[in-house]
């Protein structure tokens, strides 16, 4: 037992050396934030436009706070970072409106804008993700999954923050879709529930290698697809059918669908 109790006890110190924000004060800060851009999300709504305004000071001070608690692990000041972050808010808030837009479009059963970023799981996972990412790209460590994994755990969409993701992204249904570190996807693309994008090793040597798919605009995949490996690329305009596998690539206007004797057919329109 005092084994047992010294490792624990090493295990928190370097944990304290290593800190990072509690998973509720992460938490809050996104969702003040997507209730500051869309206050349909939560129906919180701040009417006094003075207060809106600063309200924007107050989720900076919010994300400095956060980082402060992982100086160590940070490229640079938590100041300057969150700084960063607040100059990207406005291009997260144009793809997100051109996100919903997509999901309203696609979705028959969507009576407005204001169910889809009220209801819709797709709009949630995709706006976690947008924050996720663009801290991503100010090289902040482990935040990003964190904001991802919160997600992932109320949705089952699960993005990596990593992934450069188009706007006019439309997730319909959402649950146990797979989007990895590496894929890249173009602009007006739909995702329907349980397609999985990822790689086709999970060595840890390809750790800094493409090893996920790249989906081309105006592509739609059914619910169950499987597409892996960092040199697929599936063409514009292609519709990928449910329960596809597919490890190659294939050309724009495409149709692939999986058949009742289990063979795929590959049809290419001009």
């Amino acid at each position: 037992m005092n084994d047992f109790l010294e490792e624990l006890k090493r295990r928190h110190q370097l944990a304290a050396a290593n800190a990072y924000p509690a998973t509720g004060a992460v938490d809050d800060f996104v969702s003040n934030l997507l209730n500051w851009l869309f206050p349909e999300h939560t129906g919180q709504v701040i009417a006094d436009p003075v207060a809106l305004e600063q309200y924007s000071h107050q989720l900076e001070a919010q994300l400095q706070q956060l980082l402060q608690s992982m100086e160590r692990q940070l490229p640079v000041n938590a100041v300057s970072l969150s700084r960063n972050f607040i100059d990207k808010v406005p291009v997260i808030y144009d793809e997100l409106t051109k996100d919903a837009a997509a999901i309203y479009q696609g979705d028959p059963a969507a009576s407005c804008l204001y169910e889809v970023i009220r209801a819709y799981p797709g709009f949630y996972a995709i706006a976690f993700y947008r924050i996720a990412h663009a801290l991503h790209q100010l090289k902040i460590p482990v935040l990003p999954r964190m904001i991802t994994e919160l997600a992932h755990s109320r949705t089952g969409v699960d993005i990596h923050p990593g992934a450069v993701i188009a706007p006019w992204c439309c997730i319909d249904h959402g649950t146990g879709i797979v989007i990895g570190e590496t894929t890249i996807i173009g602009p007006h693309v739909k995702l329907y529930q349980g397609v999985t994008l990822g790689a086709l090793s999970i060595e840890k040597s390809m750790a800094r290698s493409k090893r996920h798919p790249t989906i081309e605009e105006h592509v739609v995949i059914y619910a169950g697809a499987t597409i892996l490996g960092g040199d697929t690329v599936i063409g514009h305009h292609s519709v990928i059918g449910g329960n596809v596998w597919l490890i190659k690539s294939v050309e724009p206007f495409s149709r692939i669908y999986y058949k009742a004797e289990h063979k795929f057919s590959d049809t290419n329109q001009d």
